[in-house]
């Protein structure tokens, strides 16, 4: 259980939108999908070098895996981890799919105006004064992709209810960027996009203990 003194910030994320926070080394980041259902686009930078990035192309290679679990580093492009996998409790999340952006909507929906987690990313970023050339594919925190025998997939609702979340530490200075999905059109957030929540922690050291498992209940 985390008591309150544990939380250092707490960010809500509106529907639609993204929010971006600094973590330090040991920082701990609790990413709560506040009333289930909604997915995460996540990208996490080297504070001191930009140009290294969570990618998860490397992620991938790296963990010899298509799946995340508890104890999996979140690797770079220069194949280290920025930050840990620490906690869980939905148990499937996406590594594959990139950020929806305005060509998804306006070659798929024919809309031209509709929010995206590209954009979203990119602005919270900015606020943080990065800049980077071209956004990372994004960890989608809660997305549900189901594969079958042959390797073809369907994107279907996620598996978190209200209150689940996952919890990462971080290995690297780092600054990271969450959207909160803004796909209302598929069953990618259940067909409508809600709010998330981060709750940073500082270290371990500066909280005098370390919790075993965190009480969801505390979150909503």
């Amino acid at each position: 259980m985390v008591d309150g003194g544990g939380v250092r910030e707490e960010i809500f994320i509106p529907p639609y939108e993204g929010r971006s926070v600094e973590l330090k080394v040991g920082d701990e980041l609790v990413l709560i999908d506040v009333e289930g259902k909604q997915v995460g686009d996540f990208v996490c930078f080297n504070k001191h070098d930009i140009e290294e990035y969570v990618s998860p192309v490397h992620m991938r290679a790296s963990l010899s895996s298509i799946r995340l679990k508890e104890g999996d580093g979140l690797y770079s492009n220069k194949r280290r981890p920025l930050m840990e996998f620490v906690q869980d409790t939905v148990g499937k999340h996406d590594f594959f799919f990139p950020a929806c952006d305005y060509y998804r909507y306006k070659m798929d929906f024919g809309n031209e105006d509709h929010p995206n987690c590209h954009d979203n990313l990119k602005i919270a970023l900015e606020n943080h004064g990065i800049h980077p050339v071209k956004i990372p594919d994004p960890i989608n925190w809660f997305m549900n992709n189901v594969l079958d025998e042959l390797g073809d997939y369907t994107i279907q609702e996620p598996l978190s209810k209200p209150g689940d979340y996952i919890r990462l530490r971080a290995t690297e200075d780092v600054v990271i960027a969450c959207s909160t999905c803004s796909q209302d059109m598929e069953a990618v957030n259940g067909w409508q996009v809600t709010p998330l929540k981060m709750q940073i922690m500082g270290a371990v050291s500066e909280r005098g203990t370390i919790f075993a498992k965190v009480d969801k209940d505390k979150f909503l």
